[in-house]
């Protein structure tokens, strides 16, 4: 059960926040607030574990209401202006819903809350609010990027590749996805089996290389990826372990 606060200085969509989390079974409701610093007052007296928190507010911003938390707990931000996207996601916020949203948006980001939740503590899955909600297979992440969120199957995603703050994606039709997100995050989030990480910008997957050769990994004819020194000996062991020599 995640307990949450609700924080947001309009009533209608305050009372909308209420009204959705009361719909969601793993969600509980600890508190609404009618701006940030009544939200700075309460998570100083108590923790939570998920914040839904509008960032247009009077006196302090709902961003810089985040930054202002030292103990912080997950969240999911709430506006109507897409430009604070960025900035949310900077944060790292779970997930940034554009208003007015309905409620299979708000049920598809509190899955991801608790799915993050499950991840940090070696919880079972989110049960589901709605059979949409969650990909009942768990074979896609949901991504984040050009303001937006896409569901991406893992078995499409053919290797990642570092870019400082962000993660591209390259998917097995050719197609690219970037997102903000750290390497050594997504290495954590990704199942250990099928991808590794082979060198400190890029992770591959495993089902995906073609043939390798001299420090790189061939993922089609052209398409390679480099070995890093450092991890050359887990990845000839994987070889050694998994395919016979001839």
């Amino acid at each position: 059960m995640l307990k949450c606060v609700a924080i947001d200085d309009e009533p209608l969509a305050l009372r909308q926040l209420t009204a959705y989390i009361a719909k969601i079974p793993y969600l509980e409701l600890v508190a609404t607030c009618r701006d940030a610093l009544e939200a700075q007052q309460l998570l100083s007296r108590r923790a939570v574990d998920l914040i839904f928190v509008d960032i247009n507010m009077p006196d302090l911003s709902g961003v810089d209401f985040v930054r202002s938390l030292v103990d912080r707990p997950m969240v999911i931000f709430t506006t109507a202006y897409s430009e604070y996207a960025v900035e949310g996601f900077k944060l790292d916020a779970v997930d940034y819903l554009l208003k007015p949203f309905g409620f299979a948006d708000f049920s598809r980001s509190a899955a991801k809350a608790y799915s993050l939740y499950e991840l940090r503590h070696n919880q079972r899955p989110a049960p589901e609010a709605e059979s949409e909600a969650v990909p009942k297979d768990k074979e896609y992440l949901s991504v984040k990027a050009d303001y937006k969120v896409s569901l991406v199957r893992i078995a499409d995603i053919v290797y990642l590749e570092s870019e400082g703050e962000y993660v591209r994606l390259h998917l097995a039709d050719g197609s690219t996805i970037t997102t903000l997100f750290r390497l050594k995050n997504m290495e954590t989030t990704l199942p250990a089996e099928q991808f590794m990480r082979v060198h400190r910008s890029y992770i591959v997957n495993l089902r995906c290389i073609k043939s390798y050769v001299r420090g790189r990994i061939f993922l089609s004819d052209t398409e390679y990826v480099p070995i890093g020194e450092m991890y050359k000996e887990a990845f000839q062991r994987y070889i050694d372990t998994n395919f016979k020599n001839i």
